[in-house]
């Protein structure tokens, strides 16, 4: 059994006490925090070695707790001071690891202070704070109470942890972090390559087309009214954290509706196939040329992640084929390829007489393309591709046998 580590995630209702709690534990977590970050800069600055975490956890908490200044870090709960401390120490060896060049990617920034004005707060409590569901469905959180949980699906097993979440909107949300095991889905003889557009966000290559929402061109005009009056309101006011609070909300609504439709979009595309072929887009790179905006509200790295941890734990293939690869330039019968393809041009038709829809061609492309990747070990190709045979080579030749 595979075991995949999944988060679940439900909407909390806390009363007026209890988001008084919250509040107090998210600026309790954040000061142990920013006071930890501190330590570390100052000794940094004075050229003192590094202030290792079992060290730095006695400082700013333990000790802190006995000052007048600090001693209100009490009223909360102690493993949330720590995991506040263990998120730094996870930045601080993410940051090393990227310097030092054992981390991939792009490099990393060291940490910051965290700020009270920031619109998303969090706060996480392990096992060892002893969270527990009740009978009545509520949530019980200690020295917070229990929570009133809005329970859209049930837990699959017991979590290992729950982040409490406070979004821009103002909304609650409790994560739980799960160990669910593979949930292996019927065989299905079908397989699917996907090619990921704007004009329509994914043409499958049986020749289906499913349209592109475009949540946010459709919310602009609301999204421009509530931050036009954003703008008029005085900084400082009331009224202008209302206003705030109102463009948050409109922009989480965006947000969800698009969520809604990766998910069931990629809950269908797996269990009707027991392959998904998709092309390994770069999506930053997409998103520095003028169609910036449109590739943000199609959503696609959102997308290709769901498919990918959907696909391994219902037992199904996912594959990346290599963003060079000429999958619209690339004649799915003859395998000719095209000098130019711009994108202007939506059908073409193949110097072997086959007329091509653009994006049902790249499709199919993918799709032979993961299927060569996958069957063959070696990386390479199964067989060479197909080529428009020359005049001088058909027929059969003299002394051949």
């Amino acid at each position: 059994m595979i075991a995949v580590r999944l988060r679940y995630r439900y909407r909390l209702y806390p009363d007026a006490t209890q988001r008084a709690a919250l509040a107090r534990a998210f600026g309790c977590a954040r000061v142990v925090f920013n006071d930890g970050l501190r330590v570390r800069i100052e000794a940094r600055a004075q050229g003192l070695p590094y202030v290792c975490d079992g060290e730095l956890s006695k400082r700013v908490i333990t000790e802190a707790k006995k000052t007048p200044e600090r001693c209100w870090l009490g009223e909360v709960s102690s493993v949330v001071l720590q995991q506040a401390l263990a998120d730094l120490n996870t930045a601080y060896r993410n940051f090393f690891a990227s310097i030092s060049g054992r981390r991939k990617g792009r490099k990393i920034a060291p940490p910051r202070f965290r700020s009270r004005k920031d619109n998303r707060q969090a706060i996480r409590f392990t096992k060892n704070a002893r969270f527990s569901v009740t009978a009545g469905g509520r949530l019980r959180l200690p020295k917070i109470g229990d929570v009133a949980v809005r329970w859209s699906r049930d837990l699959p097993c017991e979590p290992s942890s729950v982040v409490v979440i406070k979004d821009a909107a103002g909304r609650y949300f409790a994560s739980f972090v799960v160990d669910a095991g593979d949930e292996p889905l019927a065989e299905s003889v079908s397989e699917v390559g996907i090619d990921l557009g704007l004009a329509h966000f994914a043409v499958l290559s049986d020749g289906r087309k499913i349209g592109n929402p475009r949540f946010l061109r459709r919310a602009a005009k609301k999204l421009g009214k509530a931050q036009q009056a954003l703008s008029r309101k005085a900084r400082g006011s009331a009224n202008r954290k209302k206003a705030v609070v109102r463009v948050a909300r409109a922009h989480a609504r965006v947000a969800d509706a698009r969520r809604d439709f990766a998910h069931k979009l990629s809950t269908r595309l797996i269990r009707d196939n027991q392959a998904v072929h998709v092309e390994n887009l770069s999506v930053k790179g997409l998103a520095r040329t003028k169609l910036a905006k449109s590739v943000h509200d199609a959503g696609w790295s959102q997308f290709v992640a769901m498919l990918e941890y959907k696909a391994a734990r219902h037992g199904r293939t996912f594959v990346k084929i290599d963003r060079w690869f000429p999958s619209s330039k690339l004649c799915s019968v003859c395998g000719a390829v095209a000098e130019s393809m711009p994108l202007n041009v939506r059908s073409w038709t193949c110097p072997c007489g086959v007329a091509h829809d653009r994006d049902v061609n790249a499709a199919i492309n993918i799709l032979a393309a993961g299927r060569a990747d996958r069957l063959n070990a070696c990386g390479d190709q199964v067989r060479p591709p197909l080529a428009v045979a020359q005049v001088g080579e058909t027929g059969s030749l003299r002394g051949a046998a």
